[in-house]
């Protein structure tokens, strides 16, 4: 293809992947008030973990027994709705621009590469949406420690713009820490991070996510944090167990030079294929007799004169 035909088809790509963005955000828009299928509405489903709370612990405004979150501005039911919409289409629209991309970038790409990519892309979806399921369980536990901090003199009343950030942006981080062992495996596929070179660093990478975990998680609440953490150890350890399996697989060694001291001279390799082993010595020519030397220096002398 041409430069001009591979423009052409990119832009035909993008244009079917917004109409199916446009399309996905008006079915999240309807989808947030509205039930389909027997299914709840969006709203009903993102606004649980709020509503599962005891209800001293939440300020009652609709005086119906109702749960329902707070607004302070005239526009901002409908820009959150549309917020929402927005990212629900994202989601609802993502096997179409995904099909896209996939469709834009195998012809360039060979076929072991193809299958590599492939499942790159499965196993990156498959650990982003496990995150985000685990983070939606875990933040009713969060807002349960965190709006009964002092509920003896306050009760907390969220505004729907503050909960469901906090919300997303709890799922986006868990969905996209997930991601960590999938880099973890792929350096090691690539030859770049081998499992030697890490196997004795497990309490550091521990000790560092907890550290993550606790400057990530946007509530701050120990639950979350010590959930995630947890989480990602256990992700870490099955991916460290794919990089020992697939480095066996290959046949990798340590060399011996990198367990040597700085200052340290290496060995020299004299064992069989080594750089510094001996090779054979080839057979010696035979000398010939000094006689039968001069003889023939006689006679080339007569042959000159």
């Amino acid at each position: 293809m041409t430069l001009v035909d591979h423009i052409q088809e990119f832009r035909r790509r993008v244009i079917i992947s917004l109409l199916a963005l446009l399309v996905g955000a008006i079915l999240g828009f309807i989808w947030y008030q509205e039930s389909f299928l027997g299914t709840p509405s969006l709203g009903e489903i993102l606004r649980g973990p709020y509503c599962d709370l005891p209800p001293e612990n939440r300020a009652d405004f609709s005086n119906d027994g109702q749960c329902r979150l707070l607004a302070t501005g005239p526009f901002e039911m409908f820009m959150l709705r549309l917020k929402v919409g927005a990212l629900a289409g994202l989601v609802l629209s993502s096997p179409v621009w995904l099909y896209q991309i996939w469709g834009f970038i195998t012809p360039g790409l060979h076929k072991g590469e193809r299958r590599w990519t492939f499942t790159f892309v499965f196993l990156a979806v498959t650990l982003f949406v496990a995150g985000a399921i685990l983070a939606y369980f875990v933040v009713s536990y969060g807002l349960d420690f965190l709006l009964t901090i002092g509920d003896e003199t306050q009760v907390a009343a969220l505004t729907g713009e503050r909960y469901y950030n906090f919300l997303l942006a709890l799922l986006l981080i868990f969905g996209v820490s997930f991601e960590v062992p999938l880099i973890i495996a792929m350096l090691n596929i690539v030859g770049v991070l081998e499992y030697e070179a890490i196997k004795d660093k497990r309490r550091i990478i521990i000790l560092v996510l907890f550290i993550f975990a606790a400057f990530m998680t946007p509530g701050q609440d120990p639950f979350s944090m010590v959930v995630l953490a947890f989480a990602l150890t256990i992700l870490v350890e099955l991916a460290l167990q794919f990089a020992k399996w697939n480095d066996r697989r290959r046949d990798r060694r340590r060399p011996e030079w990198m367990d040597l001291d700085d200052e340290a001279s290496s060995p020299l390799s004299t064992q069989s294929g080594g750089i510094d082993a001996p090779g054979p010595l080839s057979s010696p020519a035979p000398i010939k007799p000094s006689s039968d030397l001069s003889s023939r220096e006689n006679q080339d002398f007569g042959d000159v004169l």
